[in-house]
């Protein structure tokens, strides 16, 4: 909660995520900021603060998602120019899903690395830090030549996972490359861990080669960072289903969810998928198996200790 004394601090809002913006901000006792952001005639983005900024610290909460990405990387970025030439004090873009993540390196010749363009993108437009949960790869940090606030969703996924009493849980990372976010989680059920060994024939296609580890007779709690076409969840499942397991659950943090994950979640093993609100869900993808978990909680305790001058990671030291 924000003390009298801590006018400085403001919360805006894009038009990418206003409801997690208006939750942050009632956690905070405050309001969203006077800004509106339309469209001219053209298409292009028009911005208008309509209060002064003058020398305060700016959090400006905007996940660059679909179904609308460029348009919610253009408003982010028109905003932070706008609060710069303002005179804001401090700019800080409060990304809870950092769009084109997923392009971060060349795997073959000619291709952008269109993650490290977003990140001189944001501070060329005037940010001078970026919170975000949960990033594709860990190394987009050091993308950025400002301070990066990085925030695990792993712990509020765990909480929840922890209140449901699942009988002898198993955590199962769908890839090698997500070991280290699957034993977070397993660390705080206290339980062990599987991976899942498979191979992309091509993109967006995943086949199950083997299973490292034991889910016979276990609850399975299938972990990732986002789920797309649910393609790799719903395959994942199928495995663990025929390598013994009793139950499969599905914790992924960002539900980006295009088609046809939720037609493929509705035929699917899996018993519940676990995400957040990190990218807002549309009525169509709204769906029984599906329970959303709020980031907002955690996302004003971080903007509160960033603008205090507090630590941000002991939040999550146990």
């Amino acid at each position: 909660m924000l003390e009298d004394n801590a006018k400085a601090l403001r919360i805006f809002s894009g038009n990418a995520n206003p409801d997690l913006a208006r939750e942050i901000a009632a956690y905070l006792g405050t309001s969203v900021g006077d800004a509106v952001i339309n469209r001219f005639n053209n298409g292009e983005v028009q911005v208008m603060i309509n209060e002064s900024v003058r020398g305060k610290d700016i959090f400006i909460v905007q996940p660059t998602c679909g179904p609308l990405v460029n348009d919610n990387v253009m408003e982010l970025l028109i905003m932070a120019d706008a609060f710069k030439r303002a005179s804001a004090k401090h700019i800080t873009a409060v990304v809870p899903y950092y769009g084109y993540a997923r392009q971060d390196r060349k795997a073959r010749g000619r291709e952008p690395i269109t993650a490290k363009l977003m990140a001189d993108l944001l501070t060329t437009a005037g940010v001078t830090r970026v919170v975000t949960i949960d990033l594709h790869a860990a190394q987009i940090q050091g993308f950025f030549n400002i301070p990066v606030d990085h925030m695990p969703g792993g712990p509020i996924l765990a909480d929840y996972i922890k209140e449901k009493n699942l009988e002898n849980p198993v955590v199962v990372s769908p890839d090698l490359g997500g070991v280290s976010r699957a034993r977070l989680i397993a660390e705080k059920l206290s339980c062990s861990i599987a991976i899942i060994d498979k191979r992309r024939p091509e993109p967006g296609v995943a086949e199950v080669m083997n299973l490292i580890g034991s889910v016979e007779g276990k609850t399975a709690i299938m972990v990732d960072d986002m789920v797309d076409t649910a393609g790799s969840l719903t395959e994942g499942a199928r495995a663990l289903m025929k390598f013994g397991a009793k139950e499969v659950y599905a914790c992924c943090t960002h539900p980006v969810l295009t088609d046809p994950a939720i037609a493929r979640l509705e035929e699917s093993n899996i018993t519940e998928l676990i995400v957040t609100n990190t990218i807002p869900l549309p009525p169509e993808k709204r769906h029984p198996k599906i329970k959303v978990l709020s980031v907002a909680p955690i996302l004003a305790e971080t903007i509160l200790r960033i603008y205090n001058e507090l630590s941000v990671s002991q939040l999550f030291e146990d």
